[in-house]
Order: C-alpha cells, then structure tokens, then sequence
C-alpha cells in the first residue's frame, strides 16, 4: 500500500514532537499525534496501562553500599536513531529499504535496516483486507510505541485503544485486533529511508563470505551473573600463532552478526591478523538487547555484564594463544558505554578502549539520568583512575547521543595523562563527510588517545558498511583507524 504524503509528515512530527517533549509529555504527544490522525477521541478515552516490564538482569552481588540499585525495567534503548536490522517485540523482524548508496545513520542520511514494532510484526499480511483507518491507525500506533519502548517508558498503547474500543467507540475499528495484526510491507513513494517505520522493505543484512580458512564460531561464557552467548572471527593467517584481540560489543537491537557486517571489523582483521570476538547481550538482560550501562550493578568490576564481558575475553585467551599485551575493547552506542565501562574496571586486562558514539563511565545510575546523558551529556561525569590509551568517534550531529558525551569520554580517558599540547587536523573523505581529528601524546610523545569528530554524521558507526545496520559510509573508517590505533599504543 502507499503511504501518502501527508500522513507521514503528521507521524513524522508527532514523533520528533515526542522526541523534543522527553518521557513527561509522552503521553499527550501520542494523544495528539493520533488525534491528528482524526483518532481524538480514541486518545482521550485511552487511559494508560503499565507494559510487563522486560526482567532485568540480577546479580549475586549486591550494588555498593551508597549506591542505586538497578530496577526491573530500568532498561533504555539507546542505539536507536531509525537505522537498523533488528530483532524486537516478541521475535518479530522486519526490514528497511536500502539508501542509493552505502550505509545509513540515525539521522537518516543513507540506508540500513530498521527495527520492526513490537505490536505488528515484518510478515506480509496474511489474508484479510484492512481499511484505511486501520491501516493509519496500525502505523501510528506502532510508531509511537516504537518511541516509548526505546526511551523506556511502560505504556502500552494497544491496551488503551482497545480499552477505549471496549467502552464503545465508533470510529470503525471496533473489531480490530492489532494484537494479533501482521503488519503489511509497503511503500514510502518517495525516498524516505531515514525514517524508521514498522513494514518498511529491505533486505536482511547477510555476513560476507569467509576467506578461505577463516573461522566465524560461536561460544558462550557463565558465570555467576548469568551467561551470554559470543562470535568469534577467526583470521585465515591463523596458525597457532599468538595474535592480538579485540572485544566487539554491539549497539541496541544488533547481534554479532549484524555488528560485524556494519563494522566490517572482520575484514580489518584479517588484514592486520587480529582475533575478534562479538559478546551478544540477551532480550532477557535488556529488551532492546542494550548493554545496561546506566544500572548500577553493570558498573562494578566482578559484577553483572562487566564480569561477563571480561570473562568471555578470558575465556578465549585461555583457549587461544592470544598476546596479552594486546587485548582491547572497543563498542558503538550502549556498546561503546559498556566498552568505557569495562576498560575501566579492568584495566589489566585491556590495553587499550575504543568509543564509538558512547558514554563515559558512570554517566548514569538509572533511566532518569541515562535519558539525560543521552541528550545533554552526564551532568558530573565520574573522575579519577589513571589515563589509558583511548580513540572516540563521535558524528557532531548525533541526535541520539549528545557529542559532548565523546568529549567527557576523551577527559576521562585523558586523566591528566597528556602532557603535550594536543594536535589538530582535519581532513575528508571523498564525496563524504568532513572530520576533526585531535591527537594526545605523553611526555615521551608516545600515542594516548585521538578524538574523530565527525562532521554531518549523526548515530551511525563511521565508514561502514551497508550490509550491516547504523553504518555511514561516507565518514573516516572507524574500523581501519581503531585497530590501527590499537597496535600503535601497544
């Protein structure tokens, strides 16, 4: 079906209405958004029902003393600028069309896949005709839960419509039933693939062919938080050798698979002869398969996703002949937070810590605070520890997290540590974007850390690939300058 012009302009605004509004206003910004859809009465007789919040993960250990304890339900969506593949709601999976070239930022400057509603499925419609408020209805509703899930506020909106249904409205959608409504594919009529809306068309991003003797094998690591399930990438050159290791940790909605097809680390890796591994987080750690930077508990070394996410880097170092001098962690989004996080807490471990579109450490103890450092940055950000080798990428129009966020990341990798006046150039790539790139040396001019700011890139991993989700071709290669990043410092 098409999508006229108007209607997607109306949801368009109540979303970045929703967007501007924060959590305390999501309520009336839906109410108006399908009001304007000529649905007032069905958003005035709504009353709100609390969603089942998603389970979140427990630990053995408590929190420190002093500290907020992690919330069931405390779970936010951060990677989430409209410009994935991803698995949501209950399984459901659904696809966005592909830009004219390359990848696609949360800004909606190129194209991916996007993430699916969790009231409507990706499936073509299975048999029935809709009419055309259904229709207008089923994709306003999807989109502004879409909104609410990701910012982590528990409103079901389905509940209230059909309690609105219920008390006897007569706007010709009584007997309609979203719950069990597949959502049909359609089109835009126009290139509209920066917007992320539930039954856009796409294709599934697909994992490159291996080079002979490569390896992409899965395993999985428990302990007492809980267990996750990993992909590691192993070289062809690999001969029993010793090789450096980079942690890879996924944005909201990705898997490993997905993350490696973006970030075409696997490519780079092989060039430069690296393992890499891929820890996936579980929909029943976080819904939107976030890392939980922002609880409490996952901000504690031998505690929650760190101890976890350690522990899979130890895990193949035991079963590996990996050089221990070179182990690093590197993230996009709640990734690149957890990255900070886990860098942090484990300093022997990890060399070094590569941020892409992340938070410092500590930036959040709750949805609160995290809604807040996404949007402004953290109001203190933590302070202390000793400087470690650090390289941040950040798109300066980042609508998802705020760039000052890269900015504190820098000062809390920094520490003091720099002693030399930083250096500045700028540079571009072809028919791409244009960026800033600061360097830190020590005393004895060795690398410390360099910040890419990237200009005219919003939420989207730098230089990468289509085939992936939250990519952006047109920017520096994030990949190639991390890993050469890492073998410099080490």
């Amino acid at each position: 079906m098409k999508l006229n012009h108007p209607m997607f302009a109306q949801i368009r605004a109540a979303t970045l209405r929703l967007i501007d509004k924060g959590p305390s206003a999501a309520t009336a910004a839906i109410q108006q958004a399908l009001a304007e859809l000529g649905l007032r009465d069905a958003a005035a007789a709504a009353p709100a029902t609390p969603a089942p919040a998603a389970p979140a993960m427990r630990d053995i250990n408590p929190p420190p003393a002093g500290a907020p304890a992690a919330r069931q339900g405390d779970t936010i969506e951060l990677n989430d600028g409209g410009a994935h593949a991803a698995k949501v709601g209950g399984g459901a999976r659904r696809e966005a069309p592909q830009a004219k070239a390359g990848g696609r930022d949360g800004n909606g400057n190129a194209s991916g896949a996007a993430q699916g509603s969790p009231q409507a499925g990706a499936h073509d419609a299975a048999g029935g005709g809709s009419t055309p408020g259904q229709d207008a209805v089923a994709h306003a509703t999807a989109v502004a839960q879409d909104m609410l899930n990701r910012m982590g506020i528990p409103v079901d909106i389905q509940a209230s419509i059909n309690a609105g249904m219920q008390a006897g409205m007569q706007n010709g959608l009584k007997n309609f039933d979203m719950k069990n409504f597949e959502m049909p594919k359609f089109d835009l009529g126009g290139d509209f693939s920066g917007l992320d809306l539930p039954g856009q068309q796409g294709s599934k991003a697909t994992p490159a062919p291996l080079p002979p003797g490569a390896k992409f094998i899965s395993g999985s690591y428990a302990n007492h938080a809980g267990s996750r399930n990993y992909k590691l990438y192993i070289p062809s050159s690999y001969h029993g050798q010793a090789m450096p290791l980079l942690v890879m940790l996924h944005g909201c909605t990705q898997d490993p698979d997905d993350f490696a097809a973006g970030t075409q680390m696997n490519q780079v890796a092989e060039e430069m002869q690296c393992l890499v591994v891929y820890p996936e987080q579980t929909r029943s750690a976080n819904n939107s398969r976030c890392w939980n930077w922002f609880n409490a508990i996952d901000q504690q070394r031998g505690q929650g996703e760190p101890s976890l996410i350690a522990g899979i880097a130890q895990q193949v170092i035991e079963e590996y002949p990996v050089n221990e001098r070179q182990v690093y962690v590197a993230g996009l989004s709640a990734g690149g937070a957890m990255a900070v996080i886990v860098g942090t807490l484990y300093p022997e471990l990890f060399a070094a810590v590569g941020v892409h579109s992340g938070l410092p450490f500590a930036s959040a103890q709750g949805l609160p605070s995290a809604l807040t450092a996404m949007k402004r940055g953290a109001k203190a950000p933590h302070q202390g520890g000793a400087s470690r080798p650090i390289i941040v990428f950040h798109g300066d129009r980042d609508a998802v997290v705020n760039p000052r966020n890269g900015e504190q990341v820098m000062a809390q990798g920094l520490g003091g540590g720099a002693a030399e006046a930083p250096s500045v150039q700028s540079g571009s790539v072809p028919n791409g974007h244009r960026y800033t790139q600061t360097t830190h040396n020590q005393a004895d001019g060795s690398l410390l850390a360099e910040h890419w700011v990237v200009h005219g890139a919003g939420h989207a991993w730098s230089g990468g690939s289509a085939s992936g989700s939250y990519t952006d071709h047109k920017g520096p290669d994030a990949s190639r300058e991390m890993m050469r990043f890492f073998k410099t410092v080490s």
